[in-house]
């Protein structure tokens, strides 16, 4: 079954996609979601998982609201206060959410560096 994570932007999307497979279709709102942009989301999500990536700032909550209706059984990820959004969120947060929404066989890990 097909994995939509909806997220804001295309740097939001950008960044996730570095994190995890390409078996995740990653989907953008593009900031403010009018009605067409928003059954463009549904025919595109149809009945596959969908998880909602958003940033913690008041336009990312009020886009959530409007996605947690049109979607009420998708997984809520949430990216920490005082983060520039889901793109200046650090790898390892991310993946921890990741994880936490029971993805962890998508992600791909950064390398660390040798020594």
């Amino acid at each position: 079954m097909p994995i939509h994570v909806i997220v804001e932007g295309k740097n939001d999307r950008s960044k996730l996609k570095r994190l995890v497979g390409p078996e995740i279709n990653i989907l953008c709102t593009f900031g403010t979601l009018n009605s067409l942009k928003l059954e463009t989301l549904r025919k595109q999500v149809g009945y596959d998982e969908v998880y909602l990536f958003m940033d913690n700032d008041s336009s990312g909550k009020k886009i959530r609201g409007v996605l947690r209706d049109a979607f009420p059984d998708a997984v809520q990820m949430y990216t920490r206060r005082g983060y520039a959004g889901v793109e200046g969120t650090p790898d390892e947060y991310i993946i921890a959410q990741l994880e936490k929404a029971g993805l962890e066989e998508y992600i791909q890990y950064p390398e660390q560096p040798s020594y």
